[in-house]
């Protein structure tokens, strides 16, 4: 026994003191990064493999590189008003391994929470900014968008700050606007009725808005192609591959005769499903592709008999 503990003493020194290898007990481990391994060099003993890398996952060349790169903590992101930069006390009542505190902390722990949010803004200007980003993630999270369009939509909102555009105006309104703007920016097909529905102002100030914020900003968007919505809605409606690529053919030929200009994309879109449904025999109701598409059944008998005509198609009977 003591004989053992003198050994183990033995090797932990020599590992702390002088790095030896525990073979041919030299000096000569090095570090392979290609590898991940600690090797001595003298006989190729491999020591440790898989190492965890401590080090930063960027590459820097030069000091400012370094200063510019470098960061603690999740990344920054403009959906928070404070940019992340601050922390969060959670809610549930948990120690950091995850164990349950005891009861008389709970009331200690509630105050430091409440003082948290109190203090994570100081002035009406950040309270008005937060309130505005909650509501585009709370609209982001009920529309399913991506992460990315939540990010630009903050960044709208926060540009459409800066620049004094918000006076006059509701916060809900310009921050519907932001995530409206944001949606077509990113290519993400989100019509302006599927916006107003998750939203708490109409559609005429959402639209009204968004041209004025899209004209001060010097944003520069291209008209929505009704193509884009036409894999969501046949998604939902349950239909056929051939439906689809049908829908997006009549798409693209009537668009090429300029059919499209001045209509609803939404509208365009179901009527041209509908139409594909009839060319390939696949019985699609009308309600249902106007409930999809949040347009009426009229809008979709119109558009799909102007659609068959221009492509001069008659369905089968």
């Amino acid at each position: 026994m003591t004989q053992s503990i003198i050994d183990h003493t033995t090797r932990e020194s020599q590992r702390a003191d002088a790095e030896l290898c525990p073979d041919c007990e030299t000096d000569t481990i090095v570090h392979d990064p290609d590898r991940g391994e600690r090797v001595c060099r003298e006989c190729g003993l491999v020591l440790t493999e898989d190492p965890i890398d401590y080090g930063p996952e960027w590459r820097a060349f030069n000091a400012k590189e370094h200063d510019q790169l470098s960061r603690v903590g999740a990344p920054l992101t403009q959906s928070m008003h404070d940019r992340g930069l601050t922390t969060t006390i959670d809610w549930r009542n948990k120690d950091a391994k995850g164990h349950s505190v005891s009861s008389d902390k709970h009331g200690q722990i509630h105050r430091l929470r409440v003082w948290q949010e109190r203090i994570r803004t100081k002035n009406a200007g950040e309270r008005n900014l937060k309130y505005a980003l909650s509501e585009i993630d709370r609209m982001v999270s009920a529309l399913g968008v991506p992460n990315p369009v939540k990010e630009t939509a903050s960044v709208i909102y926060r540009r459409a700050l800066d620049q004094d555009l918000i006076r006059g105006r509701s916060i809900e309104g310009v921050a519907t606007s932001a995530l409206y703007t944001a949606c077509r920016k990113e290519d993400i097909p989100r019509s302006l009725e599927e916006v107003t529905a998750v939203s708490r102002v109409d559609q005429r100030e959402i639209g009204r808005t968004y041209r004025y914020i899209a004209d001060e900003l010097d944003i520069n968007l291209e008209p929505t192609n009704p193509r884009q919505f036409v894999p969501r809605f046949c998604s939902e409606l349950d239909v056929d591959k051939d439906v689809e690529t049908k829908a997006i053919e009549i798409i693209d030929r009537t668009t090429e005769q300029g059919l499209h200009s001045g209509k609803s994309p939404t509208g365009f879109a179901a009527a041209a499903i509908y139409a594909a449904g009839l060319l390939c025999e696949e019985t699609i109701p009308q309600r249902a592709v106007a409930d999809t598409a949040q347009t009426t059944v009229v809008t979709v008998r119109n558009r799909y008999r102007e659609q068959l005509e221009a492509i001069d198609q008659t369905p089968a009977t």
